[in-house]
């Protein structure tokens, strides 16, 4: 992902997911808000008691893709930041896929 799309300004961060309205299952929360920028932006979170560097850094990636792959699915006036939850370790990618596609629908 573009470092243009990407949120990663700790306060920004801290402030969107205080402030704005969210869409939720077990596996991802995803806050959304109106954008400030002209671009539609992206912030990723995961836990750190999800496991260790290696399995947060992998659903990271894992969910960047699966950004990448379904962007037109996004609203292009909003910012997203998305949650990954830990019940998302259980998941293939597909199956990440799937549940993020619902949620985002």
């Amino acid at each position: 992902m573009k470092k243009e799309l990407r949120i990663k300004n700790k306060i920004e961060f801290d402030n969107f997911v205080k402030n704005t309205k969210y869409l939720k299952n077990s596996f991802f929360v995803i806050h959304y808000s109106k954008k400030k920028q002209e671009k539609t932006r992206f912030g990723i979170a995961v836990g750190k008691s999800i496991g260790n560097a290696v399995k947060r850094n992998k659903l990271k990636r894992r969910t960047k893709e699966i950004i990448k792959e379904t962007i037109n699915l996004f609203q292009k006036d909003l910012d997203y930041i998305i949650i990954i939850r830990k019940r998302c370790v259980e998941l293939n990618y597909n199956e990440m896929k799937e549940n993020l596609i619902k949620l985002i629908k």
